[in-house]
């Protein structure tokens, strides 16, 4: 596993909104641990917040890499709130709908909201909210050495965007 917790962006208006989605699978490995059997309780294998955090920071920091064409190095600076008011489980797919509302030359800020799609019920239900900061690390950091490589948008993210039709 390389740590990506968006399959692939399913909508973008460049400098203002990126949308990703995430299939959840019995087959991912974490879906084990949160939460295994215990005793007498089944498991209840459930996509744990943090990483439906990470799905969201993925897409957001893609959106505001994208404004500057990925030539700074974004980084999440803060997550300035975070409600998720129900769980993800297999076979359901999470929706990441990020906004920038504020972008600079030292960072951005943004907000979006978690939807999930239960294939069941055929519909999706808005499940959260999370506002994000992201900076420009070679701005803010000034004087540092970073490697010329932009770790932050490595290959695996180069796969998703080809993906989804960007030129890089």
């Amino acid at each position: 596993m390389r740590w990506m917790w968006i399959d692939s962006i399913i909508a973008f208006e460049p400098k203002a909104r990126m949308v990703a989605i995430k299939n959840v699978s019995l087959a991912e490995e974490h879906l084990h641990q949160h939460f295994a059997a215990e005793g007498s309780l089944p498991a209840q294998p459930l996509m744990p917040n943090s990483l439906i955090l990470e799905g969201m920071a993925q897409t957001a920091g893609i959106l505001v890499g994208s404004v500057n064409d990925f030539r700074e190095k974004v980084v999440l600076a803060k997550v300035a709130s975070a409600t998720i008011d129900a769980d993800v489980g297999p076979g359901q797919t999470i929706r990441y709908d990020a906004r920038i509302e504020r972008m600079d030359a030292m960072g951005a800020a943004t907000v979006g909201t978690v939807s999930r799609f239960d294939h069941i019920s055929n519909a999706w239900t808005d499940i959260g909210t999370i506002e994000m900061m992201f900076s420009h690390l070679d701005q803010n950091m000034q004087g540092m050495e970073f490697p010329e490589e932009n770790f932050v948008f490595g290959e695996n993210f180069k796969t998703i965007l080809r993906n989804a039709g960007f030129p890089r």
